[in-house]
């Protein structure tokens, strides 16, 4: 498991220019390769389930951790699966911060 899912995520004043390069390669592979890296704009990934009730249950895990985070995901539900979106709205963009918190995401899919 990654050290970014020990790190906490750092609340955007929208100051910051999002990564770009190999800055966000580093930290693409540091999360590992299960999360797309879309456009140099968003994290994504697909997460699988043998029914709606551990989807559900997931789901609802995420939704307090994002609260916890205070950094908020945009999440699709369906029979099964789980489809999680992340990038910080302020910047229009990923941080560090979507790294960690797509890492804590796979520590809650792992447990």
């Amino acid at each position: 498991m990654t050290q970014l899912a020990e790190k906490q995520c750092i609340p955007c004043q929208g100051d910051v220019p999002p990564l770009k390069g190999d800055e966000l390669e580093k930290l693409h592979d540091e999360l590992g390769h299960d999360w797309e890296l879309v456009d140099e704009h968003h994290l994504k990934r697909l997460y699988e389930f043998d029914d709606f009730r551990q989807a559900l249950d997931f789901t609802n895990r995420v939704g307090e951790m994002a609260e916890e985070e205070d950094h908020h995901p945009e999440i699709y539900l369906t029979w099964g699966e789980v489809e999680l979106k992340v990038y910080t709205h302020k910047i229009d963009g990923l941080t560090e911060s979507d790294f960690v918190w797509a890492a804590k995401a796979d520590k809650l899919y792992n447990h």
